[in-house]
């Protein structure tokens, strides 16, 4: 399988943002989902934003909803993910993670996927 490799993260205060970035390679000109999860200490994986990569639809959790944005560049195989007004509730580490877009399981689903990057810790603070 193909890695994933996620980059961007860091240390800021809240109302700050950052971009986050996943390098897909195989994955973005494919009919795949590229799904940014994130995961707190104590908590569960939690799936914060998806775009799937043919159609360029994009999913949101309600929790990053109007604050995220999921996009794509197909030229460069990445998928980012923008985060405004971080607040500390999104200190995680974020991880990206793709798979067919016609495999069953919501796309929030982490236990659908099988191919994850290693991630990257954002804290706000």
């Amino acid at each position: 399988d193909v890695q994933l490799v996620e980059s961007g993260g860091g240390s800021v205060q809240p109302g700050d943002s950052l971009r986050l970035s996943c390098t897909a390679p195989g994955y973005i000109a494919g009919t795949n989902v590229i799904t940014w999860f994130r995961q707190a200490p104590g908590k569960e994986r939690e799936g914060v934003a998806a775009i799937y990569t043919r159609s360029h639809n994009t999913y949101y959790s309600d929790s990053v909803k109007g604050r995220f944005t999921i996009s794509q560049d197909n030229a460069v195989n990445t998928v980012y993910l923008q985060m405004n007004s971080l607040n500390p509730e999104d200190t995680a580490v974020y991880y990206c993670a793709a798979k067919f877009a016609g495999d069953a399981g919501n796309w929030y689903d982490a236990t659908r996927y099988k191919n994850w990057g290693q991630g990257t810790q954002v804290t706000v603070s």
